[in-house]
């Protein structure tokens, strides 16, 4: 004898989950713009920088592409963002300046530690998109390369070479993954 039949989600859970997709995934490009601003401030005021605040510069660029479709997406699917992005913007722009004021490397860890998180997540978002979404999953597979982009231009960069590097980017990379779950749901 079998056990009961797995439960089977309503006609509205599709669209639960699509709100929670572009809920987190707003969330998480506002982030990442508040992440290179801070850096950027750090490394624009500092003589001989100007290469690496030129850097990221452009992948803030990138990051508010992202941030304006998502903006987009969640206004088309009526969708509000998350309540809690008045204190992630605050909270990334105070982690980007405070791992530039590290130094170079630190910044690159951090890069590298973020976009390290995200790749993975928009990975499992593109499983899990590709037969039911197939033009939102081609999109954030676009937006997943130019994670993958900034973070290889991070390792590049000297980010491993960074000061306490293990434990700066488990930290942040545990800080990335509650953020995910909190802005899925709140």
């Amino acid at each position: 004898m079998s056990g009961p039949a797995p439960r089977r989600p309503g006609t509205g859970a599709g669209r639960a989950r699509l709100a929670e997709i572009l809920r987190v995934d707003q969330a998480g490009e506002l982030a990442a713009v508040h992440i290179y601003r801070g850096q950027a401030a750090v490394m624009g005021a500092s003589p001989g920088r100007e290469r690496l605040a030129a850097q990221l510069k452009d992948m803030e660029g990138h990051e508010q592409v992202h941030l304006s479709r998502f903006d987009e997406l969640l206004t088309e699917h009526g969708v509000r963002p998350t309540l809690m992005s008045p204190l992630w913007r605050a909270a990334a722009f105070a982690l980007g300046a405070g791992t530039a004021l590290l130094g170079d490397k630190a910044a690159h860890a951090c890069t590298e530690a973020v976009e390290t998180v995200i790749e993975k997540h928009y990975a499992g978002q593109i499983q899990e998109l590709s037969d039911r979404d197939p033009g939102l999953a081609a999109e954030l597979t676009q937006f997943r390369n130019d994670e993958l982009a900034h973070r290889d231009l991070a390792v590049e960069e000297g980010a491993r070479e960074a000061v306490a590097y293990p434990l700066l980017t488990a930290v942040i990379q545990a800080g990335c993954r509650a953020a995910i779950k909190i802005s899925e749901k709140i």
